[in-house]
């Protein structure tokens, strides 16, 4: 198999079909393009699960992995409580490296104010360099989690702030030497920086305040996956304008580097947005800072589709994320 997100049809036929338990506490449970699963803990609140190994890089994997779980349960409109960590290390690894994954950890916990409740930590020749797994724990009103599938028909789709922020600065961090044969170093340093953008939660909570059918943080597979995934979850369609989505020239010329596709890069800190009034959410966002754009509008079709002047793509099921392919295009 290519490395990446399992293709859907190997996810709905080899692991979704040979799950069969089913509890009664559980609310949400996993389902294409949804991240996260409640469990009832009370009359009037669920608890809001979620779970992701952080493999695309070594760089700054601590507080990559705290953002994007915390990511997770804000695209859920949850309320992070805590997480648990399997971290995973190469025999070759100092104790000094652990430390200071292990002090981002610490730092973000500190800036989303979530708890480590517990976790494993291994040595093993298994993985090739460290690797972190995260399970969060949030908690939501009953009845009131946000899904990827809440999306309906005649909804405006907006983004917030730019798509391949993560990979971005991933890439401008793993590959900087190759990166500043060609491109100016202040381009290649605001690149690296793109991390700061990385957390969704305050665009969640505001849209949550506003009101939305479903929210879907742009993570494996880019935009262009975003979409395809909310689109199916909520067995919509969708008409995208390619010109409207909110790209950093940084992004671009970085991407033209390695000969990727922007639209299929890994994009934490963009969260994607399905709404009855976007203009007012795009508003309230903008009041508070962050950046955001009406994308495109659902329709009652199955065609997913992105527009780009009289061009027409029909999105397809996301293959392995663009970030895979910089090695091989290298």
């Amino acid at each position: 198999m290519e490395i990446g997100k399992l293709p859907e049809s190997v996810l709905k036929r080899s692991v979704i079909k040979q799950l069969h338990v089913k509890r009664p506490e559980v609310g949400a449970g996993p389902g294409i393009g949804e991240d996260c699963a409640t469990v009832q803990i009370g009359p009037d609140e669920e608890m809001v699960l979620s779970t992701d190994p952080i493999t695309g890089t070594a760089s700054d994997i601590g507080e990559l992995a705290v953002t994007i779980s915390v990511n997770d349960l804000a695209s859920a409109g949850a309320e992070p409580i805590g997480i648990l960590l399997t971290v995973l290390l190469t025999p070759r690894m100092r104790e000094a490296k652990l430390k200071a994954i292990m002090q981002q950890v610490d730092a973000a916990c500190k800036r989303y104010n979530v708890q480590v409740i517990g976790g494993h930590t291994e040595v093993t020749d298994a993985v090739t360099q460290p690797l972190i797994s995260v399970t969060a724990v949030g908690k939501v009103k009953k009845g009131q989690m946000v899904s990827t599938g809440g999306a309906k028909p005649d909804m405006d789709l907006v983004l917030t702030k730019w798509i391949g922020l993560e990979g971005t600065s991933i890439i401008a961090k793993d590959y900087e030497e190759q990166l500043l044969t060609k491109l100016p170093e202040s381009l290649v340093e605001t690149a690296k920086s793109f991390d700061k953008y990385l957390s969704v939660l305050p665009e969640s909570q505001i849209a949550v305040q506003h009101g939305v059918a479903a929210m879907h943080d742009v993570t494996e597979g880019g935009i262009f996956g975003a979409l395809w995934e909310m689109g199916e979850a909520s067995g919509i369609g969708l008409d995208v304008d390619l010109k409207s989505i909110p790209v950093k020239q940084e992004t671009i010329e970085v991407c033209e580097f390695f000969g990727i596709n922007p639209y299929e890069l890994i994009s934490s800190g963009a969260m994607l947005i399905a709404t009855e009034d976007g203009n007012g959410l795009v508003r309230k966002l903008n009041e508070a800072g962050i950046a955001s754009a009406i994308i495109g509008k659902s329709n009652s079709s199955n065609d997913k589709r992105v527009l780009s002047g009289d061009e027409v793509r029909f999105l397809e099921p996301p293959k392995a994320d663009a970030l895979y392919a910089v090695n091989s295009n290298i």
